[in-house]
């Protein structure tokens, strides 16, 4: 990219912002501070970001609301941080659509390294299609430019950027048993649920019945296994 990611910091205390806009910005980042989500939300009516970092206990709403409205209605990248440490609240962020969540108090480098992950993914986005082709698998369409999977009947999803990688890993290696390190990739220091949890997402999508999947099989002990044949076009 020949412009520096924007990046929108959503934080009730001013000194976190602070901290991690001086922070992003010494890696040729912009950044942009709000303290409430309402703030945040007029924002992005005028400029999109690349990536919104959301801590979840903002004082006008929940910031989990924030979460899925943005995946809802926008292809931006997401990185929870917040204090509230509970596993509930990091699955059902990472299923709302959060590409990330990083428990306070944070290591500034390491929230650095996760931002960049997840632009560097949301940059294939820019690419040409013709340098990512499409993948066809049962009765399925991925087109990993768009993030969009469609099937015959007319169901489409678009995934998030890291149930994009997690997909393609699987497309590019089918009959092939993958342990959770390789599926996790440049996620390997998020929280042992994550990969559970994208997976989970993922049947959900294109399983006829995600408590017994047929094309995802988990094989215990060493990963997961995509059992459908793939045509590339």
């Amino acid at each position: 990219m020949n412009t520096k990611p924007l990046i929108y910091v959503i934080d009730d205390e001013a000194d976190i912002c602070t901290l991690v806009c001086q922070e992003l910005e010494r890696y040729n980042f912009n950044t942009q501070a709000f303290t409430t989500g309402e703030q945040a939300l007029l924002a992005i009516k005028k400029q999109l970001p690349s990536l919104c970092i959301i801590d979840l206990g903002l004082p006008d709403m929940d910031g989990l609301s924030l979460v899925k409205t943005l995946f809802d209605d926008k292809k931006i990248g997401v990185i929870i941080l917040s204090g509230r440490n509970s596993l509930p609240d990091k699955v059902l962020g990472l299923e709302l659509g959060a590409d990330d969540y990083i428990s306070k108090p944070f290591d500034p480098r390491e929230l650095v390294a996760r931002v960049k992950s997840i632009i560097r993914r949301l940059e294939v986005n820019e690419l040409s299609p013709l340098t990512f082709p499409t993948a066809s698998f049962g009765e399925w369409t991925f087109e990993q430019a768009t993030h969009n999977l469609s099937n015959s009947k007319g169901d489409s999803f678009m995934l998030s950027a890291a149930e994009n990688e997690i997909l393609m890993t699987l497309l590019k290696a089918p009959k092939q048993i993958l342990s959770r390190e390789r599926l996790l990739s440049e996620d390997t220091t998020s929280f042992d649920r994550s990969i559970d949890v994208r997976m989970s997402r993922l049947r959900k999508k294109i399983e006829q019945d995600h408590k017994a999947p047929k094309i995802i099989k988990t094989v215990y002990g060493a990963g997961y296994i995509f059992t459908l044949d793939v045509t590339w076009h």
